[in-house]
């Protein structure tokens, strides 16, 4: 496995890999949800590329950007283990030198949800990837359904902007009890962490009255709010029935809906989804819910 830092790096050790790459852009501090991606990226590909970077663009002053977790040295063997090729792990400065000053943004889509709540989020978000894209020509790219709006901006801003790549949409890996795995969840003490299976059985509540034929959005999103008043270490940021694509809030579902919420626990916000598609006979597909798609 080789690990780079310069960009000038990471292109020479790049145009070494003959065939097919596979991107799994990443933060660091990884868990088995990445470790899931790396595992797909190999075995559709011939190479797999990770990149490690705590991008600071998509953090806003007051989130926790100092206090995001960091484990480079494990994360590093980590991915030796998973048989991972190239490894970038930039600076600040690198990714964005001095005199920097050129951002991607993606319009009408990165505008509700996390985006009404964290401005200039998916600015971050598509700059970064955007450059990841340019520095790695991966031919896939590896993304989580648990970040699901950045999903859906990611494939808009790869669309218009003409990256000739697949990207990939991997399902959610949760813990024993429910919980979408996530760096932030180290944040939680033993009794947040028991509350936070709250947003699970939020989500399973919507998707059994779906199930059972409601196509109400407001419905949905008072069912997943009441199953969460009942903790009270819980603080709704929001829960959202939306078009799939456009994101926009439904009044009806009609053909299916991507179910998310925020929900604060304690001093940390989480996120989560389900992803729920009609059929001919309009029953939400969940082949395994064990990772809760």
């Amino acid at each position: 496995m080789k690990t780079v830092s310069a960009v000038t790096d990471l292109r020479r050790e790049r145009q070494t890999l003959s065939g097919t790459l596979g991107l799994v852009p990443t933060m660091g501090a990884l868990h088995e949800g990445h470790l899931s991606l790396v595992r797909r990226a190999k075995a559709e590909n011939d190479h797999v590329g990770v990149s490690i970077f705590v991008n600071p663009a998509q953090f806003n002053p007051n989130e926790d950007l100092s206090k995001y977790p960091h484990s480079l040295e494990r994360d590093l063997q980590l991915l030796d283990n998973e048989g991972v090729h190239l490894v970038w792990t930039p600076t600040p400065d690198i990714v964005y030198p001095p005199g920097y000053q050129t951002y991607i943004s993606v319009e009408e889509v990165a505008r509700p949800l996390e985006g009404e709540r964290r401005p200039g989020h998916f600015r971050g978000v598509a700059t970064v990837v955007a450059k990841l894209f340019n520095a790695f020509t991966p031919h896939r790219a590896y993304f989580g359904q648990k970040d699901a709006q950045q999903v859906v901006v990611v494939k808009r801003m790869a669309a218009d902007l003409n990256f000739p790549l697949e990207i990939v949409v991997c399902p959610t890996v949760r813990e024993p009890d429910g919980l979408a795995m996530s760096s932030r969840n180290v944040y939680l003490n033993p009794q947040e962490r028991q509350t936070a299976a709250v947003l699970y059985r939020a989500l399973c509540a919507a998707k059994h009255a779906y199930d059972s034929g409601e196509r109400r959005g407001d419905s949905l999103r008072a069912i997943m709010a009441s199953a969460i008043a009942v903790e009270p270490l819980a603080q709704i940021d929001y829960v959202s029935a939306a078009d799939p694509d456009t994101l926009a809030e439904l009044q009806t579902v009609e053909r299916g809906a991507l179910l998310s919420l925020a929900v604060r626990i304690g001093n940390t916000r989480l996120i989560d989804n389900f992803l729920l598609t009609e059929t001919p006979n309009s029953k939400l597909q969940t082949p395994n819910l064990r990772f809760g798609l």
